[in-house]
């Protein structure tokens, strides 16, 4: 039997990593549907569509490096089922017996049923979208979060007419907010972007485009653990330590609704969230018994404005901020907190010495008043 982790992405190759470096000399199969090896897709949205990097240069390791490791590689291989009584993955390709599975199948893109919609998850799907901007089409973006505002800045770069719609009245309403969401619809527009907010999308595009894209977030993929059994609610249901109601089988990465031992139950579809819990999971795998507690962080690259979040803020308290710093001039830290005082998340624009107090300043009780002359 081996350790058997199914998903080719960053959350399984950070397990991969960490079985390996904790020592563990047993047999390790890594499986996953793609045909690329495990790569980064924090670039697919940055980097790769404004043309500073190769798609084929996200690799998280080269092909010599699973083979020094005595990694069995199986790319372009799907995990069809999960035989729990005999311990046995069955794949396109034949079955894998497992001693401990790990689940990091990922999320896929919300689909709209709009003809000729591309969508931006891939690797592929990065390359095909960087060949269209190139083309410079007429770009509709529909949904005004993270990718979609990424892609947005991308294309305008590319020298695109770029329309995007959100239903919400400011672009990433959910995550930060009315003030700091429309930090972000000022910069857009700053950049000749038309952000139209307050604006359903019906499958009509409002202005003449050539190419639309669907940005409106992403869902797990949960159909596998759902056949064996698994618990299931918004993901995998986990505990805090990434164990799925079958002791044996573990998830981590997007697909993973974590019993977070602060926050309760999230999921977190973030690189930094897919690397860590990678690596936390498989020392679970070898016996370790520590919760995953590690506060959600994530960055964001759009025009000149570079930004870094921590922590996880509940929608009844976005509007409980303080800043330090100028927003309008995309140089700020901004802070949420709760009724109490508790700072639940922090993020800076354009601040990058502040990254290191964001992390201090989480998950601990500051008067708002001090927080807002607080230097580092």
């Amino acid at each position: 039997m081996a350790m058997v982790i199914v998903g080719g992405g960053l959350a399984g190759a950070s397990a991969v990593e960490e079985l390996r470096e904790q020592g563990y000399e047993g047999d390790v199969v890594l499986i996953g549907a793609e045909p690329h090896l495990p790569y980064h897709r924090p670039p697919l949205s940055k980097e790769v569509l404004l043309g500073t990097e190769d798609p084929d240069g996200t690799d998280v390791h080269d092909a010599q490096w699973y083979a020094d490791r005595q990694v069995d590689l199986r790319t372009g291989t799907a995990a069809r089922r999960i035989d729990r009584v005999r311990q046995v993955v069955e794949t396109d390709a034949g079955e894998v017996a497992y001693e401990r599975l790990l689940l990091a199948t990922g999320s896929e893109p919300r689909r709209l049923p709009v003809d000729g919609a591309v969508y931006l998850r891939t690797r592929d799907d990065a390359r095909a979208l960087r060949a269209a901007l190139l083309q410079q089409p007429r770009l509709l973006i529909v949904g005004a979060g993270w990718i979609g505002l990424e892609v947005a800045a991308a294309a305008r770069a590319a020298g695109c007419e770029v329309t995007v719609v959100e239903p919400q009245a400011q672009p990433l309403l959910g995550v930060v907010g009315e003030r700091v969401g429309a930090t972000f619809a000022e910069l857009h527009r700053e950049h000749g972007v038309d952000l139209r907010l307050g604006t359903s999308f019906d499958g009509t595009p409002p202005v003449p485009v050539d190419l639309v894209l669907v940005a409106v977030g992403a869902v797990p993929r949960v159909a596998l653990a759902l056949d064996a059994g698994l618990d299931v609610g918004n993901g995998v249901l986990v505990d805090a330590t990434l164990r799925t109601s079958d002791p044996l089988v573990l998830a981590a990465g997007d697909i993973a609704a974590h019993d977070h031992p602060v926050l309760g139950r999230l999921r977190v579809e973030h690189w930094d969230n897919a690397i860590e819990q990678g690596r936390a999971a498989a020392r679970v795998m070898l016996g370790a018994s520590e919760p995953y507690a590690r506060t959600p962080y994530f960055f964001t690259d759009q025009y000149d404005l570079g930004a870094e979040y921590v922590g996880h803020v509940p929608r009844e308290h976005l509007d409980h901020v303080v800043v330090r710093g100028d927003l309008a001039a995309r140089q700020a830290v901004v802070f949420w907190q709760d009724g109490d005082g508790l700072v639940l998340g922090g993020m800076h624009l354009n601040k990058w010495d502040a990254a290191d107090e964001l992390r201090e300043l989480v998950g601990q009780r500051v008067d708002p008043a001090q927080l807002s002359r607080r230097t580092t």
